[in-house]
């Protein structure tokens, strides 16, 4: 019999992890399956790996990251630390618990190194179409290698859809906003807060990225910030130049209205509005259907389509867990499409989905979010020989996390955490996140040791 090929969409770190969980087994002496991953940036990485283009990218296609200058992780390093690859391995001495971009995507990419996946990755290319034969019971998969412009199909026995949901804006429409003479822009197209100082900005939506955007764009010198939310408020007690409105209702020229008859002028607007679950190579019978949520309905464990579970999806929920989850659900995976796991029958398997949708239904606040997203990854990490790790600890940390934004949105950044994998305490950052204006790999790892340094060799020249 022909080797088994696996097909995978996507290098971020939903894919890269579906790489590195094949890699495990095969230095386990297990044979393994023909797998090709299929990444349309010049790169891996996904989201982390940032590019300074909106719109469309080099060769046409729509850019795929929403990163930005300055992003710093908002949540603790410990949360998303893989279980076979800590920090300390990586960096070998203590870091913060809230290192920025750069410092994250080099940890990322420190795994994956090891294991020279590289050659399994076909960068530049983007996948068209997929069909699904029933006879044959075979994915066929049509290319573009975007650098030299050229379409081919190939077939493959499972198929792992890895391309992420923070990549298709959703955009509503504000009666008037057409004619709002300042930028108005989606969260996705943000590159950095910069062009945002001494404005005053109004940021639509209440998510994470409004939270994290509006707090940049005050810290790099915004006159003022707004938020509007929708439904609910984010609550936090904001810094001043920083308030919270209820939803605008529309715009006349530069000018905002909201909800509760207020208005005010603004000079630039930001949408942050969410994403779409977009996949528009994939016809409408193998399509995931779902708003962001941590339960999407007809995946089974939250991995194995319902209707065809040889057509795998990976980090699809909404996410408080990020690197590690992905972890246990590409490791299931792959044990699937090596057969070492079975999945019972598709009714049972729906059983199984009614009654995480029902217990998702109910979640009330934040610690249910994270209990729920804990007891998932505790329901599937025991169904496979992925490295055990402290989830309790990991859900306590979420939650010292949640009150410490409430306490202060400006300082929680400065907090340290300690690892579940290692034990080790994350250092102090050398300088307060307020304070710290470069973002950059060297200035966080070496900079001020090499300041001190400096220091030191000239009091020791004088005379």
């Amino acid at each position: 019999m022909s080797k088994k090929r696996v097909g995978i969409i996507g290098a971020g770190p939903s894919g890269l992890a579906q790489l590195r969980a094949f890699e495990a087994a095969k230095k386990k002496g297990e044979e393994v399956p023909e797998v090709v991953c299929f990444e349309k940036q010049s790169n891996w990485g996904g989201m982390w790996n940032y590019s300074w283009r909106t719109g469309v990218g080099k060769y046409g296609e729509p850019i795929h990251g929403s990163m930005y200058k300055y992003l710093w992780s908002n949540g603790p390093k410990e949360c998303l630390e893989f279980s076979d690859y800590s920090f300390d391995e990586h960096f070998e001495k203590p870091i913060s618990s809230y290192p920025p971009r750069p410092v994250l995507f080099d940890y990322i990419q420190g795994r994956i190194k090891k294991d020279n996946v590289r050659d399994y990755i076909r960068f530049d290319t983007t996948v068209r179409w997929v069909s699904f034969d029933e006879n044959t019971k075979k994915f066929t998969v049509m290319l573009d290698d975007l650098k030299n412009n050229k379409t081919y199909a190939e077939e493959f026995d499972y198929l792992v859809v890895a391309s992420g949901h923070f990549s298709t804006p959703n955009m509503p429409y504000f009666k008037g906003i057409e004619n709002f003479p300042g930028n108005v822009l989606h969260a996705h197209d943000f590159r950095g807060a910069d062009q945002f100082k001494d404005q005053n900005l109004l940021l639509i939506g209440s998510s994470y990225s409004a939270e994290d955007i509006g707090v940049q764009c005050h810290k790099h010198g915004a006159k003022s910030v707004t938020l509007s939310y929708r439904t609910n408020a984010i609550g936090v007690d904001w810094p001043e130049g920083m308030k919270e409105m209820p939803l605008v209702t529309h715009f006349e020229e530069d000018e905002a209205f909201f909800k509760n008859g207020e208005t005010e002028k603004y000079d630039a607007v930001i949408m942050c509005t969410g994403y779409q679950h977009k996949f528009p190579f994939l016809p409408d019978n193998m399509r995931l259907k779902t708003k962001n949520n941590l339960y999407p309905d007809n995946l089974y464990k939250g991995v194995f389509f319902n209707e065809n579970p040889q057509l795998i999806y990976l980090g699809m929920q909404d996410q408080y867990y990020t690197f590690n989850m992905f972890d246990t659900q590409a490791w299931l995976a792959r044990d699937y499409m090596l057969g070492k796991y079975k999945l019972p029958a598709k009714d049972e398997r729906r059983v199984d989905i009614d009654k995480w949708l029902e217990r998702n239904e109910n979640l009330k606040d934040g610690h249910d979010h994270v209990d729920f997203q804990s007891d998932y990854i505790r329901d599937i990490i025991k169904l496979s020989d992925y490295p055990d790790f402290n989830l309790d600890k990991v859900a306590e940390m979420f939650k010292e996390w949640l009150k410490d934004k409430e306490e202060n949105i400006l300082t929680y950044r400065d907090k340290t955490y300690q690892s579940v994998v290692t034990g080790t305490m994350a250092a102090e950052h050398h300088t307060d996140w307020m304070d710290e204006m470069d973002d950059s790999k060297e200035r966080y790892l070496f900079e001020p040791e090499e300041e001190e340094e400096d220091d030191v060799k000239m009091n020791s020249t004088v005379i």
